[in-house]
């Protein structure tokens, strides 16, 4: 057996099961059906497709458009991995996808058209997607279906429900301009669901965390596909300038959330060390001397504590930090120069401008919030 056809079986695999902790995972978000508590059926496996078919599909069709960019120059480059990722509670079943460029890019403008073309053409895919959840949103009392426990307060649920039940998880969906332009001008507002319930709502689920993938794929930063379109635009130098500006600004609104939990100092000073040392290893990605690297932890920090201590109502996400760590750690933030660094053609500046434009229409601040009510006060 040849190894292109052990890697294409390999791939096959990986989207089966792919597809499978996808569908599992949108039926528990869905419909709270869980492999873990209760019984799980056929049914239930389903109604989870509701969400893994056009979530896989709008990663499906991002990824594709990388692999016929690349094709189209003749780019060695494989179908693309999907990474699957365990149906645990909160997860979402995958990690996206990758294909693999098996030769290096020695041209800017190329580089730059497999970079671009995968992230818009799965923004597309996600504003059919979400057009179609919009505008084919069910009644309020649907919520019913999935809280029988609502029921009992009627449309009103929201004043005897969040953050008055005990030992329940309430999370909320963040929102970005792109769902506040749905919401207002798109959706019907008598059918439009609550903050706290848009989990339910699979298209809009699959819809919202496509728009967080293209965001997390767009930040201009390193070889994610934002960094070739901003490297396309600007240039190796100052690529590197505006990349480290916006990384070190990222790691630094996404430690504001942790710095902010653990005030006040007391509990703080325990993690402190341990901290800056996470930070250190982000920054890492910046290539700098040690001693320079270190500083800029130190000053991360400081200047998180402080806007802490004087302002308690600031706080960033801690879910962010993950993501800054894998980029400091492997992504890396320079983009490596180019053999041939043509200049790009006016309609190649007008899409990376708007890819970037994209970018932050799809970004959101606090995309998933997680709160749990341990006891509630007499």
């Amino acid at each position: 057996m040849s190894k292109a056809y052990k890697r294409l079986i390999l791939q096959v695999l990986l989207f089966l099961i792919t597809f499978a902790t996808t569908t599992i995972a949108g039926a528990e978000w869905t419909y709270g059906k869980s492999l873990y508590y209760g019984s799980f059926t056929w049914d239930d496996f389903i109604s989870g497709m509701h969400f893994s078919v056009p979530f896989l599909l709008i990663l499906t069709v991002h990824e594709f458009g990388h692999y016929f960019t690349a094709r189209h120059y003749r780019v060695n480059s494989s179908l693309p991995y999907y990474i699957p990722m365990p149906p645990f509670p909160f997860s979402i079943g995958t990690m996206g996808a990758i294909i693999r460029l098996r030769e290096r890019i020695t041209s800017k403008k190329v580089n730059f058209d497999i970079g671009i073309a995968g992230p818009l053409a799965g923004f597309v895919m996600a504003m059919i997607v979400l057009f179609y959840g919009f505008l084919n949103l069910p009644p309020a009392e649907y919520i019913f279906q999935v809280h029988p426990e609502y029921e009992q307060y009627g449309l009103n649920y929201a004043e005897q429900v969040y953050g008055k039940q005990e030992g329940v998880v309430d999370v909320v969906i963040g929102k970005n301009l792109l769902f506040l332009f749905f919401e207002n001008f798109v959706a019907d507002p008598q059918r439009m669901p609550n903050p706290h319930e848009i989990m339910h709502y699979p298209y809009l689920f699959a819809g919202f965390l496509a728009l967080i993938f293209t965001a997390l794929n767009l930040l201009p930063i390193g070889q994610l596909d934002g960094g070739h379109v901003l490297y396309g635009l600007l240039g190796y130098k100052r690529h590197k300038l505006v990349a480290s500006i916006i990384f070190v600004g990222f790691v630094f609104y996404a430690g504001l959330g942790l710095v902010h939990a653990h005030m006040p100092f007391d509990d703080l000073i325990i993690y402190i060390p341990a901290y800056v040392v996470f930070l250190t290893l982000c920054f890492r990605g910046l290539k700098l001397p040690m001693r320079d690297t270190v500083m800029y932890a130190f000053i991360v920090f400081a200047g998180q504590f402080v806007l802490s201590w004087f302002d308690p109502t600031l706080n960033g996400y801690t879910g962010w930090l993950l993501f800054a760590f894998i980029i400091g750690r492997l992504a890396g933030v320079e983009h490596p120069p180019s053999e041939i660094e043509e200049p790009l053609d006016v309609n190649r500046q007008l899409l990376g401008w708007l890819a970037l434009l994209i970018f932050v229409l799809c970004f959101s601040p606090t995309p998933i919030e997680l709160t749990a009510i341990e006891a509630i006060p007499e």
